[in-house]
């Protein structure tokens, strides 16, 4: 069973907003269009292997994604957790086209695509510290030792794997997306005995989605950008023109003629992803262009907002979950 359903990560919501917010000219555009593009094809990579982890038994597979725990002072994320029973499962997705040579004498990944070489870190230096991370939180939260084992997968079916003859194990931990669910079943035949009772197994479960923490981060920081770099204004969303006017608690756009009852709310939403998580009337009417700050107080009450403080110092929370 789906034990923590996979989202849209939140790297790839606010660079979505990034985007649509920099002037197109901006020195900066062409660097977060193309992290924005990497981050896309990585949650696409994510997602295709949906189709096979739902051939696994649900009763006896507990299934988490973009899980994200805290050893000791340090934070590790996985793709894909599977716990069961007899072990755990750590994948590891890599969706990346061409031809991939995993080079194990100087642990990197040499992708050759249109006759260009690139260099890649090691995945499996990564799933190696991920195991031995997942298995010291399992001894920290009180849980007896238990296997833990992990996966990369391909997810391009295109995308051709190599080695040198020497790295004969290879085929152990690299494999492609259709070749998943076999993979697990025959790990589940190797493993004999059943380490963790259903009352554990179902402990360990409810442990892990507690102590999920999702990482946050600022994007402007990230890019060393500004708000004085972003677009501001409510946008259109017929024509993206960011000129919209508000006239008796509507939003009017002059270039396509669109009439909106509720732009602000995805102006909001891009403050929210852009700036942070509360917003004050200022705030609100900086970002917005709107001189009125009768008509912004009007906007901020009508969606019921949680608030604190009072006078100027009022401060609004938002709260979007894409």
């Amino acid at each position: 069973m789906i034990a923590k359903q996979r989202n849209v990560p939140l790297a790839v919501l606010k660079l979505r907003v990034l985007a649509r917010r920099l002037p197109e000219n901006h020195p900066k555009m062409a660097f977060i269009i193309n992290d924005l593009k990497k981050r896309e094809a990585g949650y696409k990579g994510e997602c295709s292997i949906d189709y096979p982890l739902g051939f696994l038994e649900p009763e006896s597979h507990f299934i988490f994604h973009d899980v994200r725990l805290q050893d000791q002072a340090r934070f590790f994320q996985l793709d894909t957790l599977i716990m069961t029973k007899k072990f755990g499962l750590i994948i590891e997705v890599k969706n990346i086209t061409g031809m991939l040579f995993f080079d194990h004498h100087f642990n990197q990944l040499i992708r050759t695509k249109d006759g260009v070489e690139s260099a890649f870190p090691d995945p499996l230096i990564q799933v190696s510290r991920q195991e031995e991370q997942l298995k010291n939180w399992f001894l920290e939260h009180g849980f007896p030792a238990f296997p833990i084992l992990s996966l990369i997968v391909i997810s391009n079916p295109q995308t051709i794997i190599r080695t040198s003859p020497e790295n004969r194990k290879l085929h152990f931990k690299v494999i492609h997306r259709d070749a998943l669910p076999a993979k697990i079943k025959q790990i589940e035949h190797a493993m004999k005995e059943s380490i963790l009772d259903d009352k554990v197994l179902k402990k360990a479960v409810r442990v892990i989605n507690k102590q999920h923490i999702d990482a946050d981060f600022s994007i402007l920081e990230r890019y060393s950008l500004t708000e004085e770099d972003l677009i501001k204004g409510v946008i259109c969303g017929n024509c993206n023109s960011h000129r919209l006017l508000r006239r008796h608690s509507t939003w009017f756009c002059n270039q396509c003629g669109l009439s909106s009852k509720e732009a602000h709310i995805h102006a909001l939403r891009d403050y929210f992803y852009l700036i942070g998580p509360t917003i004050t009337n200022r705030q609100l009417r900086d970002f917005f262009n709107l001189s009125s700050a009768s008509a912004a107080t009007r906007i901020l009450q009508s969606l019921n907002l949680t608030s604190s403080g009072v006078n100027k110092g009022r401060a609004y929370s938002l709260f979007f979950d894409d």
